[in-house]
Formats: C-alpha cells, sequence, structure tokens
C-alpha cells in the first residue's frame, strides 16, 4: 500500500510496496510536462559467477526483442509514434531499463517497460543475433584506450572477482555463454523483489501505483509473501558473501601500438554509505577535479604536460575508488607520475587551503543541485537511492553534509584513503611494467 518516504525532506516523493516487494517510488514536478520512468533491477554485473559472465549487460539487449505481446519493432514502433525515448544501461550493481514520454504518455511507457521485464521471450535466435552486437561493442570499447585504462585498472584494484571483471563480459565468456544460462539468469534475479519502478515528472503517486499493480499484477501473485530486497550495505550478507574484494596493488600494462599514454593511478576507497565520502568527495574535487584544481593546475596550466587530467571516486556497497587519470605523450608519463604523487603527498601532509576547500565544496554543491533539475536526473536519483541506499537523502540534506565539511575531517580523509597501498594501470606505447613500478612507492 502507498506510504511515504522518510528521509526524502519532499512531500513530493511518495513511495509504496506492492505485494510480491515490488517498490514504487515517485516524485511530482509541477512545472514540467513530461515524465521519466525507469524500472530498476538490483542485479549487476558483480552478481553473476563465471558460468554467467556477461549475462547481466546481455539480458539488457535482449529485453528489446521481443516480448509475448510485442514484436522488437513493435516496442520500438510504439515508443516513436509518440515521440518518447527509451533505453537501458547495466552497472555493475543494477540495471535500468528507462523512458522519457509526454506526461499523457506514461500509461503507455509503464506498460510497455513493464511487459519487457516481465515477458521477455529470449529466443535462441535473438541470443545468436544479438551476440554479434555485443562482441562489436566489446570491440568498440577496447579501441577506446581511455575506456581500457579504467578497465585494467578495476582489474588490478579488485582482481578475479565479479566487481573486477567487465561488465560487457568477455569475448570469450559473451561466446560461451548460452541461452539456457541467460534465461535462467533472467528467472532467477527478475523478481518483484528486486525491482523498483521509480518516475519523476507531472505525475501522480496514486496513479503511476495502480498502473504498475495492473502491468505487474499476474507477477506480483507468484510472490504472495514477498518483502524488498533489502539495501545493499557493507557486512549485508547475502549475496555480498566473500565479494568483499582486498585491494590490489601493482602495475597493469596494456600494451598498445598508439600516441598517447593513457594512466589511471589509484587505490581503493569508500563504500557507498561510508559517512567519511562528503569530506572525499570535497577533497577530490579540489585535487583534481576543475580547471582551477591542483592537479589541473600543476600538470597541464603550468607544465603543459597534459591535455586531460583529473581525479575521480566511485563507490559501491563495500567498498570504492578513488584514482587520477592522465592522458599524456608516452615520454611524458614518468614526470606526470612523480607530479601526481607530489601532489597526493602534499595534500596529504598539509590538507588544503581555505580557498580550495571552499572551491571544493562550490562545486560538490552545484553539482548536486544541477545535477537534479531535469525529471530523468530525479527519476535515477529515486531509483539508485531506493536500490542501494538505506534512505534517500533529501538534496537540501547532502548540501548540508557538504558544508560540514571541516579542514580536519579533509586532513583525516586523505590520511586514511590517499596513503592506501596504490595500482597503476596504464595503456600505450610500453613493453615492461616494471619501469612504472616506481610510481608506487
Amino acid at each position: 500500500m502507498p506510504e511515504g518516504r522518510s528521509g526524502a525532506n519532499s512531500p513530493q516523493v511518495s513511495k509504496a510496496v506492492l505485494p510480491g516487494g515490488l517498490r514504487v517510488v515517485t516524485e511530482f514536478m509541477p512545472a514540467v510536462r513530461s515524465v521519466a520512468l525507469g524500472i530498476w533491477v538490483c542485479v549487476g554485473s558483480r552478481d553473476e559467477d563465471t558460468t554467467h559472465a556477461g549475462a547481466t549487460h546481455y539480458l539488457e539487449h535482449l529485453l528489446f526483442k521481443g516480448t509475448g505481446r510485442r514484436t522488437a519493432l513493435d516496442i520500438s514502433a510504439a515508443m516513436d509514434a509518440v515521440g518518447g525515448e527509451m533505453n537501458a544501461f547495466t552497472d555493475r550493481e543494477f540495471t535500468c531499463y528507462y523512458a522519457r514520454v509526454l506526461d499523457a504518455d506514461l500509461p503507455l511507457a509503464i506498460d510497455i517497460l513493464s511487459d519487457m521485464v516481465t515477458s521477455a521471450l529470449i529466443e535462441s535466435r535473438a541470443v545468436d543475433a544479438e551476440r554479434g552486437v555485443i562482441l562489436e561493442e566489446i570491440a568498440m570499447n577496447d579501441d577506446e584506450p581511455s575506456d581500457v585504462v579504467y578497465e585494467a585498472f578495476g582489474a588490478r584494484l579488485y582482481g578475479d572477482t565479479p566487481l573486477g571483471r567487465p561488465i560487457l563480459g568477455t569475448v570469450d565468456s559473451v561466446n560461451a555463454i548460452t541461452r539456457d544460462q541467460i534465461r535462467e539468469h533472467y528467472v532467477s534475479q527478475y523478481t518483484p523483489p528486486h525491482l523498483v519502478v521509480a518516475a519523476a515528472g507531472n505525475l501522480d503517486h496514486d496513479a503511476v501505483v495502480a498502473l504498475v499493480q495492473a502491468a505487474f499484477g499476474s507477477v506480483l501473485a507468484d510472490f504472495p509473501a514477498a518483502e524488498p530486497a533489502a539495501p545493499r550495505l557493507r557486512g549485508s550478507g547475502g549475496l555480498w558473501d566473500g565479494y568483499g574484494p582486498a585491494a590490489g596493488t601493482g602495475v597493469k600494462l596494456v600494451s598498445r601500438p598508439i600516441e598517447q599514454a593513457n594512466i589511471v593511478l589509484g587505490c581503493e576507497g569508500l563504500a557507498r554509505t561510508d559517512d567519511r565520502r562528503f569530506a572525499l568527495g570535497v577533497l577530490n574535487t579540489a585535487l583534481g577535479g576543475g580547471m582551477s584544481s591542483r592537479l589541473f593546475q600543476e600538470i597541464r596550466e603550468k607544465r603543459g604536460l597534459a591535455y586531460s587530467v583529473h581525479s575521480f571516486t566511485a563507490q559501491y556497497a563495500d567498498t570504492g575508488q578513488w584514482g587520477i587519470y592522465v592522458g599524456c605523450l608516452p615520454a611524458k608519463a614518468d614526470e606526470v607520475l612523480s607530479i601526481c604523487a607530489s601532489e597526493v603527498r602534499k595534500v596529504v601532509s598539509d590538507g588544503l587551503a581555505d580557498a580550495e576547500l571552499d572551491r571544493g565544496k562550490g562545486q560538490m554543491r552545484a553539482a548536486t543541485v544541477l545535477g537534479s533539475e531535469d525529471p530523468s536526473s530525479r527519476m535515477i536519483r529515486l531509483g539508485k537511492s531506493e536500490m542501494v541506499y538505506p534512505r534517500l537523502m533529501g538534496i537540501d540534506e547532502v548540501l548540508a553534509a557538504v558544508d560540514a565539511v571541516t579542514h580536519d575531517d579533509v586532513r583525516a580523509i586523505a590520511e586514511q584513503v590517499l596513503t592506501r597501498p596504490k595500482a597503476l594501470a596504464v595503456v600505450g606505447p610500453f613493453d615492461d611494467p616494471d619501469a612504472f613500478a616506481g610510481a608506487l612507492t
């Protein structure tokens, strides 16, 4: 039945839990004439064992290939006829199928997306045809060194674990997986307790709940006593038993005859619910988050050693990443890595200047607000929060947490995270990974 969404700090956010554990979360935005809809599945690439590697992303493709009621052409033509946008994405810890339509066409979007999620045929001919498409996607990513280096960094940091493997799978795993294995993954994971329907825009919450309940009716009946899946948190057990990886170190070199060295240097970061994430965010932004950041100024502006340089963070249920990316001429790689290491040491020992702390907070505040100004961003915020956080933090609450970060917080998180053992990934025209070993000391 419908219930309020605690922690939202907004009267426009509402939530209902339907029989079977399916959750519906909405946000009313009266100033728009559209609605963004997403059906979120609490399954990502890190839920795969070795026999199902790549299955989650494969399913993302196959759900567009037809149901018992619609062919692939019917699905796309129905959405095109109302000028709607529809797509999907797979992450390491969730999958999302989404659409954006005019508010009057929301019933159609709910009907189409729910039909895809609950009634995909997953026919052998579609599996065979889409195998080639996915292999092309892998090849396309493999042709982009800046994508390859992040994948290599993850593999170095997390090793041969589900978190360290590619979201798309590998050429070998995609070629090996069968229709039955993909279908098995679908049946076991796409169940009401693991589903969240999120919508934001010009909508009525009760009407959305009624539409969702009608669309999922037969599926919900198979799970009469089920409860929603619990948020995925550090130490929550279940699917995460044995998946909390110890951070790896060392050098991962991908030798390529290209004109630029692509480099990621970093370490294990923070889990997504760690209260220190706001301090790390401010620190990361000041260190490498913009044109005024230390790394940009020292590497690009003062020395002209690279066109692209930035630092980043990523959070998962039980771990995270922090790192620096640089793209530079191969002959400049050693100097660039030396500057990166020097700037990290400085911020660990001395923290940030007052102006840097203020700029870091300002950038985070703006990113929080500007990143939630449209229905699609609001829908993504709702869906992700329901999937992976114990509660939805209101925007004002997030802004207050950012504003509360102090110099002491920054110095503490720099000492706790940036001093951790490092992993280094390099993609470029190099032959000897040992040549980069000194960058880790």
